[in-house]
């Protein structure tokens, strides 16, 4: 089978496409025939080398954390599952290793491929979607008539953290760049600031929530915007944001909180059934496995809108 793998740290020059033998599986097992996979930020991270107190040193290493596939084979415990079955996986997000033919997971791994949506829109799913779900219920806990400052709101986490806190009764603050208004405003955003075009330090209004998917609003700055007992959201965990915002929260009332992805099944089932029903899920590009460089290397660099995915054939 195909798998890409990298033997040392650096830009998207160090992936390989590779040959390799199909794994076999355990009782508790299942092998997945992948479909699709979803391109992340954090992927880049790691095999860039910025996250090796998470990630380890040690080669080689894969990539590809989120997936869509078919069920090919089960272990002799798996009772969720059956071959032929369409399935949405996730893996450690820090090991990757779904940019392959095959990925071995457990059920645990796996909820079903929502019917309506397609493989490619399936992959897009897991891991920005269960962050703005995380995100949303449960760090920045939105409610109704909240006041939440999305910035970044067009890339992949936030494409579904503003439909979510649409969905939970908040109004929403969009910041996007030029070519994200239109869509901000579609997926259902009360007010889009283009920040080419206004400097967010100045809004004048204060927030229940700041989020920042765009890993360049600091939280000094955000705390002019927040509400005494508001949340202040990050995506970037590292030793240092973790421990100052411990230090942080035990002593302002303006708490500051980082998002490590912990997914559950009932993450899953709350976002699969977001998904059948009028999820909206935006596809920047899709590319092939051979072109794998050339898809990070865009995605790296481009202003994306929604998510890229590679297909597998």
């Amino acid at each position: 089978m195909r798998k890409v793998i990298y033997n040392r740290f650096g830009d998207e020059s160090v992936l390989e496409l590779t040959e390799q033998a199909v794994p076999g599986i355990q009782k508790d097992q299942l092998l997945i025939r992948v479909k699709a996979v979803s391109i992340n930020p954090l992927d880049w991270k790691v095999y860039g080398g910025e996250m090796k107190l998470m990630s380890g040193s040690a080669f080689p290493k894969s990539v590809g954390i989120d997936f869509s596939g078919i069920v090919d084979q089960t272990g002799s415990e798996v009772a969720r599952f059956k071959a032929g079955d369409a399935v949405i996986g996730l893996l450690d997000v820090f090991k990757g290793g779904a940019l392959a033919d095959y990925v071995v997971v457990k059920e645990t791994d796996l909820a079903p491929k929502p019917a309506n949506i397609s493989f490619e829109k399936a992959a897009a799913l897991p891991v920005t979607g269960l962050s703005a779900l995380q995100i949303i219920d449960q760090l920045a806990a939105v409610g109704a008539n909240q006041e939440v400052l999305i910035n970044g709101a067009t890339g992949g986490i936030g494409l579904f953290a503003v439909q979510i806190a649409k969905k939970r009764g908040a109004r929403v603050t969009a910041v996007v760049s030029a070519n994200g208004v239109a869509d901000a405003k579609k997926w259902g955003a009360d007010t889009v600031v283009d920040y080419t075009k206004q400097d967010i330090r100045h809004l004048n209004q204060p927030f229940d929530a700041v989020i920042d998917l765009s890993t360049r609003f600091s939280f000094k700055d955000a705390r002019r915007l927040m509400k005494p007992k508001a949340v202040f959201v990050s995506t970037l965990p590292s030793p240092l944001t973790l421990l100052s915002s411990f230090v942080n929260n035990l002593f302002s009332g303006k708490k500051r909180k980082i998002l490590i992805l912990k997914p559950t099944v009932e993450g899953f089932n709350t976002l699969t059934k977001l998904a059948e029903n009028d999820l909206q899920i935006v596809l920047d590009k899709t590319y092939s496995m051979t072109n794998v460089r050339e898809a990070y290397q865009e995605a790296r660099r481009k202003k994306i809108i929604g998510k890229s995915v590679i297909v597998l054939d």
